[in-house]
């Protein structure tokens, strides 16, 4: 296997995961760095072939490919520490950053790239086969090898368009991170009724879940149901009259996702034009 050598500059959750998935797949991890000499060992210890540093340069210098695994705003600086030979390739790992981050490695002669799981790794049994991995680079070897790396952990592989990145990241968070916000929010309903959190997600999960493999089966336009489907405007208002007395708060929030609905829907245009007018108004009537 060529360019099969990897080193990892970070040693948090996402390192935790891929290094290991990579070493089980033919990839020799030569080196794990870190701050903190303990997260490097703990990471290490688990890969046959690696030593633990603090150095980043000698981290990467036996590596033909060195994974830049620490926070977004670190990229750069990390980027432009390492001693870089001509054709080592360095890659992120950011879902929002572009190539640009790692300008001070390409200047020295190295290639450039980003690998980013379309994942999210709230605990080191995150699984990766299956899953999505953005591709990124410039070099055509370099996009090859990573997308056949992705491939090797039983991913499929994206080619992010160029200056497209952000826009790909925010359809991530709005899938991943703000699903916990939306469903943190209807628990907290349920509290305003008397019962925890942990009664709300009880009740609540086993609906996404259900929602989740519909919206797989059958696209989201079929999996949609509920009173804007129905196109029930009187649910629609004891909704927002029932937000408007015990969660005012979350009343501009569950508007502006029915707007949103609206447009999945299907609805005849008097239906429609009619629940816009609803969810468009300030206060509702009592209902």
């Amino acid at each position: 296997m060529t360019e099969s050598r990897l080193a990892f500059v970070g040693a948090g959750r996402l390192a935790r995961v891929l290094a290991p998935a990579l070493q089980a797949r033919g990839y020799s991890v030569l080196a794990v760095a870190s701050r903190s000499l303990s997260s490097a060992q703990e990471l290490a210890g688990r890969l046959p072939d690696a030593q633990a540093l603090t150095a980043m340069s000698a981290a990467a210098a036996e590596a033909d490919i060195v994974f830049l695994t620490v926070p977004d705003d670190a990229i750069g600086d990390v980027a432009a520490r390492i001693a870089w030979r001509k054709g080592q390739a360095a890659v992120h790992c950011s879902g929002a950053l572009e190539l640009d981050v790692l300008d001070a490695a390409a200047r020295a002669g190295a290639r450039t790239g980003c690998f980013h799981p379309l994942q999210t790794f709230a605990s080191e049994a995150a699984p990766l086969a299956g899953f999505t991995v953005a591709i990124e680079s410039a070099d055509e070897g370099l996009a090859g090898t990573l997308s056949a790396m992705a491939e090797a952990l039983g991913c499929r592989p994206f080619r992010v368009p160029a200056g497209k990145k952000a826009l790909y990241h925010a359809a991530a968070a709005m899938a991943s991170n703000y699903l916990v916000t939306l469903l943190a929010e209807a628990a907290g309903l349920w509290w305003s009724m008397g019962q925890s959190r942990q009664d709300a997600l009880q009740a609540l999960l086993p609906l996404v879940q259900t929602t989740l493999a519909n919206v797989e089966r059958l696209g989201p336009e079929a999996a949609l149901t509920g009173p804007i489907a129905r196109g029930d405007a009187g649910t629609v208002r004891r909704h927002l009259h029932a937000l408007e007395e015990a969660a005012p708060d979350v009343l501009p929030l569950y508007k502006e996702l029915g707007r949103c609905t609206l447009g999945l829907a299907r609805l005849e245009p008097v239906v429609e034009t009619e629940l816009a007018t609803i969810l468009s108004k300030e206060k509702q009537p009592c209902v």
